[in-house]
């Protein structure tokens, strides 16, 4: 039968209790307590909980060896104890606890296979006396599964999904690998196909159709296949792959006539590769020519008229952008100012938002006051005529005579308009690229401030009727902060991201953004969305992107574009003692990147090997006790932790806009070989260039070329270093009110109240929440809730089913 916990050797007993005393919480030892009392198979009372607490009293007491102790002297086993530990995700405990006493040999394979057929899920392992076997499907037990071999037959769409297995001997376990399972259902199946299929080939079962469609139509193609291993897909258009082409169904959500073309679809796995069959994408004339006759026709007033036959042509106009272009930018970490935490979840959240909308959207975090400078001049340079421009800034801010100022993380105490940067400003550089749609949402206070009395004379704004400002609150109040479950979000934001996809025009869903923050009563009276407006037509974010014919400064633009935010590709490194280390890059933000390193081969004469990354540029101030962590929460990463791939060693450097040269770090390899004490080292020097927003060189002293100059000139992509222009402004300074210049004067801007409010219940949505005005200082926690928001990544071996990983929890004993 299972292992007594009294059974366990004292040494382990001790590291345990090691782990729990000094748990995140939530994984401490009275969560364990609580886990295992509510079993059912062990009961702790009160006083039992207390005796363990006073151990603390004693001069090497230990509560959680306490707990150990009577937890054993009353039945319990070490797989109950697994069980309760693998509840509370207390992954180093259990990594202590499961040691190598098992060891599994074959383990299950992903595979996608025919609605009928008959699938088999192996997991074959050894361990001493004997091994037991447990199958899951996701998180939940399979019943009956509990042999090396789960045989699904026959198998129906229903057990899609992600498959793992446990192996238990006696105080050992072990996890197998994630399997997918992808089962395809057809219409109208030909009798004998199943039968038929080769085992575990590749085939095609699903091929795409051919399609005749209208602009602003939906494109739909679907192609499907069985194999083992898994298949995988690449679409192509005449020729060239598709960029999001890397799933059996690739879809346009509108559709124009640069989507016309000729489409396949390229399916393969390890062993094997096959082509599906070509099919035509007809796509027609996006105007409707309606011709009305009208005969018979008389004006009122003319008693005598002759017949007239009156042809008119009306063509139906959808309104359209030529492109799409964000710039968000968030800044929390001030220098000289209270921090703020809501910037970062809330650029995050939009940007993922945006994308769905077809824009091209750059996502910045802390910017200096010349580095913002730059990322203005970057963004300027994208937009042309009939391009939909849209900024986003969250971080401090305030308004003096009718003027919004965005303050950099630089800024000194207290700053002045020349410290920050203009919002109308920006708005006069863009009307001069005769954009179709300027949109500026500003997550800031608006409170004037006091130590600021510069009168800015800007240039005349042209009269247009396509600008659109949403403010976060209204003139002369604070925008507020709201956090829960550890995450924060502006107010502004919270509601936003609930319409943003609504297909309306813009300034109609900002009105309903403002309702919906009304009906809020941790807002009531605090802050209210406010809207200035002149757009006259009826454009909405959701308008399509229909490019006219591309000249040569449209392409080399969006070339630029594209290469700044380009990932390194995934590498695997090869050490001379014959360990390889895959080596992975993820985007959380245009100028943040998550390394993550991982050991995937190591030789059996080698008994133990380590590796971490290090000696990176000056230029990204790295700090070491934040790099190589054994999770991204670790490094700061909360928003893409669900997306990165699982024991993995973690990496995030920000700031990548300061990087001045290539990005250059040193792989170290650290290994042991059995029977020799010493400890082998190897070295790899890696370069990946200058990755994401590196390339476009927003750092101080450096100011890129004209993007159209850089492209089409000689030399390109080197660019030379020019001077940066300031803003085209002029300054006036009343004499009767010179700004107190006095060395450490606080001055609070948005940040300018020092009253704090009260945590507030919300009853919006039936949870509670805390309301803080944007000068307040938090802590980040780690906890995050689930989001579903896609992540940039290169690396082409991450796995679907990975996600699941922390989910996956052992069932209860009946």
């Amino acid at each position: 039968g299972p292992l007594p916990l009294s059974r366990l050797a004292g040494p382990l007993l001790r590291r345990l209790s090691e782990l729990l005393d000094r748990a995140a919480p939530g994984k401490g030892w009275r969560e364990l307590a609580q886990r295992a009392g509510s079993r059912g198979t062990v009961r702790l009372s009160p006083l039992d909980l207390e005796q363990c607490s006073l151990q603390v009293l004693e001069p090497e007491g230990s509560p959680s060896w306490s707990l150990l102790k009577l937890l054993g002297d009353r039945g319990c086993t070490v797989v109950e104890l697994a069980e309760s530990l693998q509840a509370l995700e207390h992954t180093e405990a259990l990594r202590c606890l499961s040691h190598s006493g098992v060891k599994i040999v074959v383990q299950p394979d992903s595979q996608a296979v025919l609605s009928g057929q008959v699938v088999k899920l192996c997991c074959w392992a050894t361990g001493h006396p004997f091994v037991q076997y447990q199958w899951f499907k996701q998180e939940r037990e399979v019943p009956h599964g509990n042999s090396p071999e789960l045989v699904l037959s026959p198998v129906s769409v229903k057990d899609s999904g992600f498959y793992i297995c446990r192996v238990n001997s006696e105080s050992s376990f072990m996890f197998s690998r994630w399997a997918r399972l992808e089962v395809c259902e057809l219409q109208d199946l030909p009798h004998g196909l199943l039968t038929g299929l080769p085992e575990n080939r590749l085939c095609i079962c699903n091929q795409p159709q051919p399609q005749n469609l209208t602009v602003g139509d939906a494109l739909v193609l679907e192609c499907g296949a069985v194999g083992n291993p898994i298949p995988h897909y690449q679409w192509f258009r005449n020729g060239f792959p598709l960029a999001n082409g890397s799933k059996n169904v690739y879809t346009v959500t509108y559709v124009d006539v640069g989507h016309q073309g000729t489409y396949w679809c390229h399916v393969f796995n390890d062993r094997e590769d096959e082509d599906s069959k070509k099919v035509e994408v007809i796509i027609g004339k996006d105007q409707i020519d309606t011709v009305f006759t009208l005969e018979n026709f008389k004006f009122k007033g003319v008693e005598s008229m002759e017949y007239i036959n009156v042809t008119f042509f009306f063509s139906l106009c959808v309104l359209a952008a030529t492109d799409k272009v964000a710039l968000l930018i968030g800044n929390m970490s001030y220098w000289n100012h209270p921090q703020l935490k809501a910037p970062m979840v809330d650029v995050y959240e939009l940007t993922s938002l945006l994308r769905q909308l077809d824009f091209k959207v750059v996502s910045l975090l802390d910017l200096t006051e010349s580095e913002m400078r730059n990322a203005v001049d970057e963004f300027l340079l994208l937009l042309d005529e009939g391009v939909y421009g849209l900024l986003y800034y969250a971080g401090h801010g305030y308004e003096n005579y009718g003027n919004s100022f965005m303050v950099p993380v630089d800024a000194p105490n207290p700053y002045r308009s020349a410290n920050c940067l203009c919002v109308q400003n920006i708005l006069r550089r863009m009307q001069e690229k005769r954009t179709g749609l300027n949109v500026f949402l500003l997550d800031m206070c608006r409170k004037r401030n006091e130590y600021d009395d510069t009168i800015l004379i800007l240039d005349a704004l042209k009269v247009t009727a396509n600008i659109v400002f949403g403010y976060a609150t209204c003139q002369g109040a604070e925008a507020y902060e709201i956090q829960q479950l550890g995450l924060a979000n502006g107010i502004f934001m919270k509601f936003l991201k609930d319409r943003l996809l609504e297909d309306k025009k813009v300034t109609v869903l900002l009105d309903e953004v403002a309702e919906d923050m009304g009906k809020c009563p941790l807002t009531k009276g605090k802050q209210a969305l406010e809207i200035r407006s002149s757009l006259s037509e009826k454009r909405a974010l959701t308008d399509p992107v229909r490019q006219s014919t591309s000249s040569a400064e449209c392409l080399a633009r969006n070339l630029q574009w594209a290469k700044a935010h380009e990932l390194p590709e995934s590498m695997s490194l090869e050490f001379q003692c014959g360990v390889q280390i895959q080596l992975g890059f993820a985007a959380e933000f245009s100028n943040v990147m998550i390394i993550y390193t991982q050991i995937i081969k190591k030789p059996p004469e080698i008994t133990a090997c380590r590796a971490h990354i290090t000696d990176f540029p000056l230029d990204l101030d790295v700090d070491p006790k934040e790099a190589n962590k054994g999770t991204p929460e670790e490094t700061g990463s909360y928003l893409v932790s669900k997306d990165l791939p699982r024991h993995c060693l973690y990496t995030r450097l920000s700031s990548l806009q300061k990087l001045r040269e290539h990005l250059i770090f040193t792989v170290c390899l650290h290994y042991e070989y059995s029977g020799i004490e010493d400890t082998m080292d190897e070295r790899k020097e890696i370069n990946v260039g200058k990755p994401l927003i590196a390339k476009l060189g927003l750092h101080p002293g450096f100011k890129t070329q004209n993007c159209l100059q850089a492209c089409c000139t000689p030399g390109y992509p080197f660019h030379n270093p020019v001077e940066s222009s300031p803003e085209a402004a002029e300054y006036y300074i009343p004499s009767h009110c010179q700004p107190n210049s006095s060395p450490g004067v606080y001055h609070p801007n948005c940040a300018c109240s020092n009253s704090i409010t009260q945590a507030e219940a919300c009853s919006c949505n039936g949870t509670a929440r805390m309301l803080a005005p944007r000068h307040e200082v938090q802590h980040y926690s780690p906890t995050v809730e689930k989001q579903n928001v896609p992540v940039e990544t290169t690396d082409d071996t991450v796995e679907l089913e990975l996600f699941l990983s922390d989910s996956l929890s052992f069932s209860e004993q009946q």
